[in-house]
């Protein structure tokens, strides 16, 4: 899609922010993490009814009695998008590219932040990390994020073999918060070696892993002997999509990709969302943060 398009379509963002923000970043995040997001303040007597996990046995044992930890949540937690701007993000079978959509999806994700009070901040990585801007609040931060995203669009399929430091990225947001906040992960996961970064961001932040699809992912239509090119490396290969065995080992590569995304995620502690290029951003978003505050 034109950038003239991608920036007619995120005018209209604000307004759909409005009810988005209600459901992703209203400051609930006890209810949306399930325990997470809150913070030590103090401690009491027990009480009948009070939760047994919630007991702190050190101060216990100290004064004879039990005593139950006190938690209040946070309200002010930042907020960072970190954005996959490597080259295999430029590919899509579509109007929309991978990164065209993951666009679309920080745009939404910052108009809520903004409008939920909360702090802004965000990454850009390809082969390294291109770009960093510190949690903020305000409209004109916001714009300054999403035309920063938006100048970068394409950037990283210009240079062959740019691979992606999704790792580095990780580590490097993991750094650059000081204290607690929602990170969301905006990427293909296209790499390796990338796991470990991911447990240690989540044992300090609530975890979003936003993966960007295509549907030829999940399906391989019949054209004849096509050409495939690694965006990243510039290698090719010729492949028989006429062959129907061809087609199934594309699937089922792909799939074993995403399944095995997934069960880093749920091992990690991160939230895992799949948005394809073929669906409406803003209705997958509402729908999977809805349901979270829901549950």
């Amino acid at each position: 899609m034109e950038k003239r398009e991608l920036l007619e379509k995120i005018r209209t963002f604000p307004i759909i922010a409005q009810g988005l923000a209600s459901d992703v970043l209203a400051g609930d995040f006890r209810s949306v993490f399930r325990g997470q997001g809150i913070e030590f303040d103090e401690v009491r007597h027990y009480e009948r009814g009070d939760d047994i996990r919630s007991i702190d046995w050190n101060v216990s044992a100290r004064f004879g009695t039990p005593y139950v930890k006190q938690y209040r949540e946070e309200k002010e937690l930042a907020v960072s998008l970190v954005l996959d701007c490597s080259a295999s993000m430029s590919c899509g079978s579509g109007a929309l590219s991978c990164y065209d959509q993951a666009l679309l999806c920080f745009a939404l994700l910052a108009f809520s932040a903004e409008q939920a009070g909360q702090s802004l901040g965000a990454l850009f990585f390809d082969r390294e990390i291109i770009r960093v801007f510190r949690p903020r609040k305000g409209r004109v931060h916001t714009m300054a994020l999403i035309s920063a995203a938006l100048a970068s669009s394409g950037e990283g399929a210009k240079d062959a073999g740019n691979g992606s430091c999704l790792g580095a990225a990780l580590a490097g947001i993991n750094r650059l918060l000081r204290r607690r906040g929602l990170v969301v992960v905006i990427s293909d996961f296209l790499c390796v070696n990338w796991e470990k970064e991911l447990s240690g961001l989540c044992r300090g932040h609530d975890v979003i892993a936003l993966r960007i699809s295509d549907p030829l992912e999940e399906a391989m239509p019949n054209v004849g002997l096509a050409r495939f090119e690694d965006p990243e490396t510039g290698a090719y290969f010729y492949g028989a999509t006429g062959f129907a065995s061809f087609r199934k080992a594309w699937e089922l590569w792909h799939h074993e990709r995403k399944e095995s995304c997934r069960l880093i995620c749920e091992r990690s502690g991160a939230a895992h969302l799949e948005v394809s290029t073929a669906l409406d951003a803003a209705l997958v978003l509402s729908r999977f943060f809805g349901g979270r505050r829901r549950a």
